[in-house]
């Protein structure tokens, strides 16, 4: 395996060791791989208003997100088979090239439709990207520096909190938002640089398949995500049913593909009720949902029922991800009896903020401090659990799959991650607009989507806190302590 001779004492594997040597260039592609394409989707929701008065195009504002997170779902299909056929030298070099082709549409887009464009091939280096970054740490790292790494990744989302939304803001109060996609294309095309002179060439070994794509399952998600998210924004709610419906049916059509299918994106028998993979995914899915959730809507129901500045509410929903950065980083040297608790304590910090959120933000506040601060605590108790727990599920998974498919496992963390995200998106959505978000709309409005939004999504925390206790008792059998 690349990348072991750099460990040193692979035994007592340190975050000095991940960080030091030849390692440390290598982790350092690693995370920024990833931060390219956390600071980007937080850069994007800042400056895109300011976009949209420029060149048009309002009535197409949702399908920025959309098309980004499908052609997303697409390239993180795509790069195990990009690195079983190029190798992590040139699969990392194509994936930058591809996001920089696509904010270089975004910086000289006339009219929406360039826009689009530029944001799906943006989306689809973007996925690659950072499914990349999870496949190629167990090629160029010892197993013992896996979970730090995987850590290290996850806290990547955290500074890109910090750093999207600031650099997104700032240009477009100087009203300057081209130049904010010029500065990602060139600074992707000088990442693709270093990531060639640091990877290895040589092309990777077991579990990196060079043959057929599972083309049938990757279009059942991505058909399954357009369905969603056009029918969230339908004004019957017997459409949001019915759309819905069909998603669920393209789902299971794409669990049946997986299971009888030879060619697939996540490991064999991954879906089985009887896979001990499947906790770990339900796990890693229902975290992902309690976290989205209070991503989507926070900013908004802040501004309208607690009158927070949109940089006040945009800074505090990013405590979730500041708290996911913290707990990622801190947990990644955890002791297994530590990883365990992590794993169990997550989904109940997750339900216990959501239920509190279902109560306090309905309400509407004068904005103090004593009305904001529980509402920052609860989103970092949100992030910090995840964060904690997020290693060790990343790690589980794949120390629970055959070294063959080791290579699916890697690609389908981000798969399973962006399709919750889109799933989050829009079941939210039409939850919000059945519940009166845009009819009667204002405060009565918005009143009713934070009750109904945040009390549904409760459900997913709640079920998480069951399947925790099994993921637990599976990590145990992994001889991890």
């Amino acid at each position: 395996m690349d990348g072991t001779t750099d460990m040193g004492n692979a035994s007592t594997p340190t975050w000095r060791l991940l960080f030091s040597g030849a390692n440390g260039a290598k982790s350092c592609v690693l995370a920024v791989g990833v931060a390219l394409h956390a600071i980007n989707l937080y850069m994007i929701l800042a400056i895109l208003p300011s976009a949209v008065k420029d060149i048009g195009g309002i009535r197409y504002y949702a399908w920025n997100e959309t098309l980004f997170i499908v052609a997303s779902i697409i390239g993180s299909s795509l790069s195990i088979h990009a690195l079983g056929t190029l190798g992590p030298r040139r699969a990392y070099a194509m994936a930058a090239g591809v996001f920089a082709l696509g904010a270089l549409l975004c910086a000289l887009a006339p009219s929406m439709g360039v826009m689009l464009w530029g944001r799906s091939f943006q989306g689809l280096g973007a996925g690659m990207l950072v499914s990349l970054a999870y496949a190629v740490i167990r090629l160029v790292f010892a197993e013992p520096l896996w979970t730090r790494a995987m850590g290290m990744l996850s806290s990547m989302w955290g500074i890109a909190t910090l750093i999207g939304p600031a650099m997104g803001g700032l240009f477009a109060e100087i009203g300057a938002w081209r130049l904010a996609f010029w500065i990602l294309c060139a600074g992707s095309l000088v990442f693709a640089i270093f990531a060639v002179r640091v990877l290895p060439p040589a092309r990777a070994e077991a579990g990196m398949p060079t043959s057929a794509m599972a083309w049938r399952q990757l279009m059942l998600l991505v058909m399954s995500v357009l369905v969603l998210s056009v029918t969230s924004a339908a004004l019957h709610f017997q459409q949001n049913l019915a759309g819905l419906a069909i998603s669920l049916g393209l789902f299971a059509w794409f669990a049946h593909c997986e299971h009888n299918r030879d060619t697939r994106l996540l490991p064999k028998g991954a879906l089985g009720l009887r896979s001990p993979l499947l906790p770990f995914y339900c796990l890693l899915g229902g975290l992902a949902l309690s976290v989205e959730v209070i991503e989507i809507f926070a900013p908004l129901f802040l501004q309208v029922l607690h009158h927070q500045r949109p940089v006040v509410a945009g800074y505090l929903s990013a405590l979730m991800a500041a708290g996911w950065s913290a707990g990622s980083f801190t947990s990644g040297g955890a002791t297994p009896h530590q990883a365990r608790r992590a794993l169990a304590t997550a989904p109940v910090l997750g339900f216990g903020a959501i239920v509190f959120l279902t109560w306090w933000m309905p309400c509407p506040a004068s904005g103090s401090l004593a009305d904001i601060i529980p509402i920052g605590v609860a989103f970092a108790a949100v992030g910090t659990g995840v964060g904690m727990a997020w290693p060790h599920l990343l790690g589980g998974i794949l120390r629970l799959t055959p070294p063959a498919e080791q290579g699916l496992a890697s690609a389908s963390l981000t798969t399973i991650q962006l399709y919750t995200t889109a799933v989050a998106s829009a079941v939210a959505g039409t939850i919000a607009n059945a519940a009166g978000l845009a009819q009667p709309g204002g405060t009565t409005g918005a009143q009713q989507a934070a009750f109904w939004v945040f009390a549904l999504f409760s459900v997913i925390p709640a079920l998480s806190i069951l399947v925790s206790r099994r993921v637990v008792a599976l990590y145990r059998s992994l001889g991890t302590g």
